[in-house]
Protein backbone atom coordinates (compact mmCIF):
# COMPACT_ATOMS: atom_id res chain seq x y z
CA UNK A 1 0.00 0.00 0.00
CA UNK A 2 1.10 3.07 -0.80
CA UNK A 3 2.51 6.02 1.80
CA UNK A 4 0.96 9.65 1.22
CA UNK A 5 3.75 12.24 2.20
CA UNK A 6 2.07 15.94 3.21
CA UNK A 7 4.74 18.58 2.14
CA UNK A 8 7.95 16.84 0.58
CA UNK A 9 11.00 18.69 0.94
CA UNK A 10 12.11 17.52 -2.40
CA UNK A 11 11.74 16.35 -5.23
CA UNK A 12 12.32 13.47 -7.80
CA UNK A 13 15.27 11.94 -8.62
CA UNK A 14 15.19 13.50 -11.78
CA UNK A 15 15.28 17.10 -10.30
CA UNK A 16 18.09 16.29 -7.83
CA UNK A 17 20.38 14.93 -11.18
CA UNK A 18 19.54 18.49 -12.89
CA UNK A 19 20.53 20.63 -9.70
CA UNK A 20 23.38 19.38 -9.58
CA UNK A 21 24.37 19.77 -13.28
CA UNK A 22 22.95 22.94 -13.58
CA UNK A 23 24.88 24.40 -10.87
CA UNK A 24 28.42 23.42 -13.09
CA UNK A 25 30.03 25.83 -15.04
CA UNK A 26 29.42 25.24 -19.25
CA UNK A 27 27.07 22.63 -18.51
CA UNK A 28 23.44 21.93 -20.75
CA UNK A 29 21.14 18.72 -19.41
CA UNK A 30 18.83 17.96 -22.38
CA UNK A 31 15.69 16.52 -20.75
CA UNK A 32 14.01 13.16 -23.09
CA UNK A 33 10.78 13.58 -20.93
CA UNK A 34 7.73 14.49 -21.12
CA UNK A 35 6.16 18.58 -21.19
CA UNK A 36 6.84 20.38 -18.28
CA UNK A 37 9.57 18.37 -16.54
CA UNK A 38 12.11 20.92 -16.96
CA UNK A 39 10.06 24.07 -15.08
CA UNK A 40 8.48 21.58 -12.93
CA UNK A 41 11.64 20.39 -11.69
CA UNK A 42 13.91 23.73 -11.43
CA UNK A 43 10.85 24.91 -9.54
CA UNK A 44 10.83 22.19 -7.24
CA UNK A 45 14.87 22.93 -6.87
CA UNK A 46 15.98 26.30 -7.47
CA UNK A 47 12.68 27.62 -7.22
CA UNK A 48 12.86 26.89 -3.62
CA UNK A 49 16.12 27.76 -2.73
CA UNK A 50 16.01 31.80 -2.35
CA UNK A 51 14.89 33.08 -5.15
CA UNK A 52 17.29 32.40 -8.19
CA UNK A 53 17.32 30.35 -11.13
CA UNK A 54 20.85 28.69 -12.33
CA UNK A 55 22.98 30.90 -14.21
CA UNK A 56 23.65 28.70 -17.68
CA UNK A 57 20.43 26.91 -18.45
CA UNK A 58 17.20 26.08 -16.68
CA UNK A 59 13.82 25.94 -16.46
CA UNK A 60 11.64 26.28 -19.94
CA UNK A 61 15.57 26.64 -21.32
CA UNK A 62 16.50 23.32 -20.95
CA UNK A 63 16.34 21.36 -24.51
CA UNK A 64 13.88 19.10 -23.90
CA UNK A 65 12.27 15.91 -26.11
CA UNK A 66 8.85 16.80 -25.26
CA UNK A 67 7.72 13.35 -25.46
CA UNK A 68 4.01 12.85 -25.88
CA UNK A 69 1.93 9.70 -26.79
CA UNK A 70 3.46 8.58 -30.43
CA UNK A 71 6.40 8.71 -28.86
CA UNK A 72 5.44 6.21 -25.71
CA UNK A 73 4.21 3.85 -28.87
CA UNK A 74 6.51 4.13 -31.59
CA UNK A 75 9.85 5.18 -29.27
CA UNK A 76 11.37 8.55 -29.02
CA UNK A 77 15.25 8.13 -30.06
CA UNK A 78 15.01 9.72 -33.22
CA UNK A 79 12.95 12.49 -31.60
CA UNK A 80 15.84 12.74 -28.79
CA UNK A 81 19.30 12.44 -31.77
CA UNK A 82 17.06 15.77 -33.37
CA UNK A 83 16.92 17.48 -30.37
CA UNK A 84 20.46 16.60 -28.97
CA UNK A 85 21.67 18.05 -32.60
CA UNK A 86 19.75 21.34 -31.74
CA UNK A 87 21.14 21.35 -28.52
CA UNK A 88 24.48 21.17 -29.85
CA UNK A 89 23.82 23.48 -32.50
CA UNK A 90 22.42 26.35 -29.80
CA UNK A 91 24.59 26.07 -26.93
CA UNK A 92 28.53 26.82 -26.29
CA UNK A 93 28.92 23.77 -23.47
CA UNK A 94 31.68 21.68 -22.61
CA UNK A 95 29.16 18.55 -21.97
CA UNK A 96 25.81 17.49 -22.48
CA UNK A 97 24.34 15.24 -20.45
CA UNK A 98 20.85 13.53 -21.32
CA UNK A 99 18.38 12.84 -18.90
CA UNK A 100 15.54 10.59 -19.15
CA UNK A 101 12.28 10.96 -17.57
CA UNK A 102 9.83 8.95 -16.11
CA UNK A 103 8.07 8.34 -19.95
CA UNK A 104 11.02 7.36 -21.45
CA UNK A 105 12.92 5.52 -18.30
CA UNK A 106 9.22 3.25 -18.89
CA UNK A 107 9.47 2.40 -22.67
CA UNK A 108 13.14 1.75 -22.37
CA UNK A 109 14.63 4.11 -24.83
CA UNK A 110 18.56 3.24 -25.44
CA UNK A 111 19.69 6.66 -24.23
CA UNK A 112 23.03 5.01 -24.24
CA UNK A 113 23.55 3.96 -27.74
CA UNK A 114 21.83 7.63 -28.90
CA UNK A 115 24.52 9.10 -27.22
CA UNK A 116 27.14 6.76 -28.26
CA UNK A 117 26.49 7.64 -31.64
CA UNK A 118 27.70 11.66 -30.70
CA UNK A 119 30.56 10.53 -28.60
CA UNK A 120 31.88 8.73 -31.92
CA UNK A 121 31.91 12.11 -34.08
CA UNK A 122 33.59 14.32 -30.86
CA UNK A 123 30.80 15.36 -29.50
CA UNK A 124 30.95 15.78 -25.13
CA UNK A 125 27.16 13.73 -24.57
CA UNK A 126 26.65 11.51 -22.04
CA UNK A 127 23.47 9.77 -20.95
CA UNK A 128 22.14 9.36 -17.30
CA UNK A 129 19.39 7.09 -16.47
CA UNK A 130 17.39 9.12 -14.22
CA UNK A 131 13.76 8.88 -14.34
CA UNK A 132 12.34 10.36 -11.05
CA UNK A 133 10.52 6.74 -9.83
CA UNK A 134 13.87 6.08 -8.73
CA UNK A 135 13.63 8.32 -5.71
CA UNK A 136 13.84 11.62 -4.43
CA UNK A 137 16.48 14.75 -4.86
CA UNK A 138 19.41 12.86 -2.91
CA UNK A 139 19.16 9.92 -4.82
CA UNK A 140 19.31 12.28 -7.88
CA UNK A 141 22.50 13.84 -6.36
CA UNK A 142 24.44 10.60 -6.05
CA UNK A 143 22.61 9.70 -9.55
CA UNK A 144 24.65 12.43 -10.97
CA UNK A 145 28.00 12.19 -9.37
CA UNK A 146 28.11 8.56 -10.38
CA UNK A 147 27.42 9.68 -13.83
CA UNK A 148 30.67 12.26 -13.34
CA UNK A 149 32.65 9.44 -12.35
CA UNK A 150 31.55 7.04 -14.79
CA UNK A 151 32.10 9.39 -17.77
CA UNK A 152 34.17 12.45 -16.77
CA UNK A 153 36.72 11.66 -14.19
CA UNK A 154 40.15 10.24 -15.35
CA UNK A 155 43.47 9.31 -13.99
CA UNK A 156 45.41 12.09 -13.26
CA UNK A 157 48.84 12.94 -11.43
CA UNK A 158 48.81 13.59 -7.62
CA UNK A 159 48.67 17.44 -6.86
CA UNK A 160 49.79 18.05 -3.76
CA UNK A 161 47.36 19.36 -0.93
CA UNK A 162 44.43 19.93 -3.93
CA UNK A 163 41.58 18.85 -2.25
CA UNK A 164 37.83 18.09 -3.23
CA UNK A 165 34.88 19.11 -1.10
CA UNK A 166 31.54 17.50 -1.60
CA UNK A 167 28.28 16.98 0.23
CA UNK A 168 26.77 20.23 0.34
CA UNK A 169 24.18 19.83 -2.66
CA UNK A 170 23.25 22.64 -4.77
CA UNK A 171 20.32 24.36 -4.39
CA UNK A 172 18.99 21.81 -2.14
CA UNK A 173 20.87 23.70 0.04
CA UNK A 174 19.88 27.05 -0.58
CA UNK A 175 23.14 28.71 1.31
CA UNK A 176 24.98 26.02 -0.96
CA UNK A 177 27.53 28.87 -2.72
CA UNK A 178 28.26 31.07 0.65
CA UNK A 179 28.94 27.90 2.63
CA UNK A 180 31.34 26.39 -0.13
CA UNK A 181 32.93 29.83 -0.13
CA UNK A 182 33.60 30.26 3.25
CA UNK A 183 34.40 26.55 4.10
CA UNK A 184 37.17 27.17 0.77
CA UNK A 185 37.97 30.67 2.60
CA UNK A 186 39.06 28.78 5.43
CA UNK A 187 40.61 25.65 3.35
CA UNK A 188 42.88 28.05 1.33
CA UNK A 189 44.22 29.54 4.17
CA UNK A 190 45.54 26.21 5.42
CA UNK A 191 47.64 26.45 2.09
CA UNK A 192 45.26 24.21 0.00
CA UNK A 193 43.85 24.32 -3.43
CA UNK A 194 40.01 23.88 -3.41
CA UNK A 195 37.73 21.85 -6.06
CA UNK A 196 34.38 22.23 -5.39
CA UNK A 197 33.00 21.78 -8.64
CA UNK A 198 30.05 24.08 -8.22
CA UNK A 199 31.88 27.27 -7.25
CA UNK A 200 34.24 30.30 -9.35
CA UNK A 201 32.79 29.34 -12.56
CA UNK A 202 34.53 25.81 -12.00
CA UNK A 203 33.39 23.28 -14.57
CA UNK A 204 34.02 19.83 -16.19
CA UNK A 205 37.91 20.33 -16.40
CA UNK A 206 38.02 20.48 -12.79
CA UNK A 207 35.75 17.09 -12.17
CA UNK A 208 37.96 15.41 -14.80
CA UNK A 209 41.25 16.48 -12.81
CA UNK A 210 39.54 15.42 -9.59
CA UNK A 211 41.04 12.05 -9.18
CA UNK A 212 44.82 14.27 -8.63
CA UNK A 213 43.20 15.30 -5.08
CA UNK A 214 45.02 14.51 -1.64
CA UNK A 215 41.75 14.21 -0.08
CA UNK A 216 37.99 14.22 -0.59
CA UNK A 217 36.24 16.55 2.12
CA UNK A 218 32.43 15.47 2.51
CA UNK A 219 30.22 17.48 4.37
CA UNK A 220 27.22 15.29 5.23
CA UNK A 221 26.50 12.63 7.84
CA UNK A 222 25.39 10.52 5.15
CA UNK A 223 25.63 11.55 1.29
CA UNK A 224 28.23 10.19 -1.52
CA UNK A 225 29.16 6.90 0.35
CA UNK A 226 29.91 4.85 -3.11
CA UNK A 227 31.17 8.10 -4.99
CA UNK A 228 33.82 8.28 -1.57
CA UNK A 229 34.81 4.57 -2.23
CA UNK A 230 35.08 4.81 -6.23
CA UNK A 231 37.49 7.90 -5.70
CA UNK A 232 39.71 5.25 -3.54
CA UNK A 233 39.55 2.37 -5.17
CA UNK A 234 39.95 3.98 -9.01
CA UNK A 235 42.14 6.80 -8.34
CA UNK A 236 43.92 5.94 -4.47
CA UNK A 237 42.11 9.14 -3.11
CA UNK A 238 41.19 8.57 0.77
CA UNK A 239 38.12 10.49 2.30
CA UNK A 240 37.43 12.19 5.03
CA UNK A 241 33.60 12.58 6.62
CA UNK A 242 32.52 15.37 8.37
CA UNK A 243 29.20 14.36 9.86
CA UNK A 244 27.52 17.97 9.85
CA UNK A 245 27.65 21.60 8.49
CA UNK A 246 30.54 22.94 10.88
CA UNK A 247 28.99 26.23 12.28
CA UNK A 248 30.91 28.64 14.78
CA UNK A 249 34.16 28.33 16.73
CA UNK A 250 34.12 25.05 18.11
CA UNK A 251 32.82 22.50 15.21
CA UNK A 252 35.10 24.52 12.72
CA UNK A 253 38.41 24.31 14.74
CA UNK A 254 37.45 20.71 15.34
CA UNK A 255 37.35 20.82 11.38
CA UNK A 256 39.95 22.47 10.83
CA UNK A 257 41.72 20.30 12.91
CA UNK A 258 41.02 16.73 11.08
CA UNK A 259 41.49 17.89 7.89
CA UNK A 260 45.18 18.92 8.73
CA UNK A 261 45.58 15.96 10.52
CA UNK A 262 44.85 13.87 7.52
CA UNK A 263 46.83 15.83 5.07
CA UNK A 264 50.11 16.27 7.76
CA UNK A 265 50.01 20.17 8.30
CA UNK A 266 49.15 20.23 11.97
CA UNK A 267 51.49 22.96 12.61
CA UNK A 268 50.04 24.97 9.99
CA UNK A 269 46.30 24.57 11.30
CA UNK A 270 47.28 26.01 14.92
CA UNK A 271 47.85 29.50 13.59
CA UNK A 272 44.58 29.43 11.38
CA UNK A 273 42.44 28.33 14.22
CA UNK A 274 44.23 31.09 16.74
CA UNK A 275 43.74 34.28 13.81
CA UNK A 276 40.01 33.10 12.98
CA UNK A 277 38.83 32.13 17.00
CA UNK A 278 39.94 35.87 17.56
CA UNK A 279 38.10 37.27 14.90
CA UNK A 280 34.93 35.96 15.56
CA UNK A 281 34.99 35.91 19.53
CA UNK A 282 35.98 40.00 18.78
CA UNK A 283 32.46 40.60 17.80
CA UNK A 284 30.99 38.28 20.11
CA UNK A 285 32.22 39.80 22.90
CA UNK A 286 30.91 43.54 21.82
CA UNK A 287 27.44 41.53 22.24
CA UNK A 288 27.19 39.51 25.12
CA UNK A 289 23.91 39.46 26.20
CA UNK A 290 22.31 40.95 22.72
CA UNK A 291 19.96 37.81 22.72
CA UNK A 292 18.15 36.02 25.35
CA UNK A 293 18.49 32.42 26.82
CA UNK A 294 16.11 30.15 23.79
CA UNK A 295 15.12 26.69 23.90
CA UNK A 296 14.98 26.46 20.32
CA UNK A 297 13.77 23.09 17.54
CA UNK A 298 15.49 22.82 14.30
CA UNK A 299 13.77 21.22 11.21
CA UNK A 300 15.32 20.45 8.00
CA UNK A 301 18.21 18.38 6.49
CA UNK A 302 20.84 16.81 8.07
CA UNK A 303 23.59 19.43 7.52
CA UNK A 304 21.92 21.91 9.03
CA UNK A 305 20.25 20.72 11.68
CA UNK A 306 23.51 18.61 13.01
CA UNK A 307 25.51 22.33 12.18
CA UNK A 308 22.84 24.53 14.17
CA UNK A 309 21.72 22.44 17.21
CA UNK A 310 25.75 22.25 17.74
CA UNK A 311 26.51 25.92 17.22
CA UNK A 312 23.69 27.40 19.22
CA UNK A 313 24.25 24.78 22.40
CA UNK A 314 27.89 23.98 22.40
CA UNK A 315 29.14 27.88 21.76
CA UNK A 316 25.77 29.82 22.44
CA UNK A 317 24.63 27.98 25.42
CA UNK A 318 20.95 27.65 23.93
CA UNK A 319 18.97 24.93 25.41
CA UNK A 320 18.26 22.08 22.43
CA UNK A 321 14.22 20.80 22.54
CA UNK A 322 13.82 19.21 19.36
CA UNK A 323 16.00 18.61 16.25
CA UNK A 324 13.67 17.07 13.34
CA UNK A 325 16.25 15.83 10.27
CA UNK A 326 14.07 15.23 7.02
CA UNK A 327 16.45 13.86 4.68
CA UNK A 328 15.25 10.10 3.84
CA UNK A 329 17.67 8.66 5.84
CA UNK A 330 18.17 4.75 5.47
CA UNK A 331 21.14 2.91 6.48
CA UNK A 332 21.81 2.83 9.95
CA UNK A 333 25.23 3.65 10.16
CA UNK A 334 23.68 6.96 9.27
CA UNK A 335 21.15 6.99 11.80
CA UNK A 336 23.36 6.40 14.61
CA UNK A 337 26.05 8.91 12.81
CA UNK A 338 23.16 11.90 13.42
CA UNK A 339 22.21 10.70 16.49
CA UNK A 340 25.69 10.88 18.23
CA UNK A 341 26.15 14.55 16.44
CA UNK A 342 23.44 15.87 17.31
CA UNK A 343 23.16 13.84 21.39
CA UNK A 344 26.64 14.03 22.49
CA UNK A 345 26.84 17.75 22.93
CA UNK A 346 29.53 19.80 25.32
CA UNK A 347 26.95 21.35 27.71
CA UNK A 348 23.73 20.99 26.99
CA UNK A 349 21.08 18.70 27.66
CA UNK A 350 20.48 16.32 24.71
CA UNK A 351 17.73 17.32 22.16
CA UNK A 352 14.74 14.78 21.26
CA UNK A 353 16.22 13.39 17.69
CA UNK A 354 13.45 12.54 15.53
CA UNK A 355 13.87 11.47 11.57
CA UNK A 356 10.16 12.55 10.04
CA UNK A 357 9.54 13.79 6.08
CA UNK A 358 5.91 14.30 6.58
CA UNK A 359 5.11 17.77 7.25
CA UNK A 360 1.84 16.83 9.18
CA UNK A 361 4.13 14.52 11.38
CA UNK A 362 6.27 17.22 11.72
CA UNK A 363 4.03 19.67 13.44
CA UNK A 364 2.77 17.00 15.59
CA UNK A 365 6.07 16.84 16.72
CA UNK A 366 6.39 20.18 17.47
CA UNK A 367 3.29 20.68 19.35
CA UNK A 368 4.18 18.25 22.14
CA UNK A 369 6.99 20.69 22.82
CA UNK A 370 5.03 24.31 24.28
CA UNK A 371 8.69 25.21 25.47
CA UNK A 372 9.88 26.00 22.07
CA UNK A 373 10.77 29.95 22.14
CA UNK A 374 12.78 29.79 19.15
CA UNK A 375 12.38 27.66 15.76
CA UNK A 376 14.68 27.31 13.10
CA UNK A 377 13.26 25.51 9.94
CA UNK A 378 12.31 26.47 6.40
CA UNK A 379 9.14 28.20 4.46
CA UNK A 380 6.96 25.74 5.58
CA UNK A 381 7.04 25.80 9.25
CA UNK A 382 7.30 29.79 9.61
CA UNK A 383 3.06 29.13 9.66
CA UNK A 384 3.70 27.05 12.89
CA UNK A 385 5.82 29.66 14.32
CA UNK A 386 3.39 32.39 13.98
CA UNK A 387 0.39 30.80 15.30
CA UNK A 388 2.39 29.89 18.48
CA UNK A 389 3.79 33.17 18.45
CA UNK A 390 7.26 32.16 19.02
CA UNK A 391 10.38 33.35 16.86
CA UNK A 392 11.49 31.76 13.77
CA UNK A 393 14.55 32.31 11.61
CA UNK A 394 14.03 30.37 8.01
CA UNK A 395 17.83 28.78 7.14
CA UNK A 396 17.15 25.35 5.59
CA UNK A 397 15.07 24.37 1.99
CA UNK A 398 12.41 25.63 0.87
CA UNK A 399 12.94 28.93 1.40
CA UNK A 400 10.36 30.72 -0.96
CA UNK A 401 10.46 34.10 1.00
CA UNK A 402 14.25 35.25 0.92
CA UNK A 403 16.54 35.86 -1.13
CA UNK A 404 19.74 34.38 -1.16
CA UNK A 405 23.10 35.35 -3.04
CA UNK A 406 26.04 33.77 -1.24
CA UNK A 407 25.09 34.24 2.02
CA UNK A 408 26.27 31.65 4.56
CA UNK A 409 26.28 30.45 8.26
CA UNK A 410 29.29 28.17 7.67
CA UNK A 411 32.30 28.35 9.45
CA UNK A 412 33.68 31.38 11.61
CA UNK A 413 31.99 34.06 9.78
CA UNK A 414 28.60 32.66 8.42
CA UNK A 415 28.28 31.77 12.48
CA UNK A 416 28.03 35.40 13.18
CA UNK A 417 26.00 36.06 10.03
CA UNK A 418 23.58 33.72 11.53
CA UNK A 419 23.61 35.19 15.10
CA UNK A 420 22.32 38.93 13.16
CA UNK A 421 19.98 36.89 11.97
CA UNK A 422 18.72 35.66 14.52
CA UNK A 423 18.41 38.92 16.28
CA UNK A 424 16.41 40.20 13.31
CA UNK A 425 13.92 37.75 13.87
CA UNK A 426 13.25 38.89 17.65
Amino acid sequence: MSNITEGPRGNCALGGVNAVLSAINRVVPIYHSGPGCCMQTTAGEAGQAGGRSPFYVSSVSIPCTNMLEKDVVFGGEDKLRETIEGAIEIFEADAFFVLTGCTAGIIGDDVVSVTEDFNKKGFPVYPIETPGFLGESYRGYEIAFKALLDYIVKPAKRQKNLVNLFGIMPYHDPFWEGNFEELTRILEKLGLKVNTFFTRHQGIEHIRNSSAADLNIIVSPWLLKSAAEEYEERFGVPSLRWPGLPIGASDTSAFIRAVAEKLGIKDRAEQVIADEEDYVYSYLETAIGAMSWKRFAVVGDANTVVGVTRYLANDYSFTPIISIITDPIFRLEDFERITKQLTELDYAHPPKVVFETDQWKIRKELEQHEEITLLIGSTKDREFAMEKDIQCCVISYPITDRLVFNRTYAGYRGSLTFIEDLYDNL
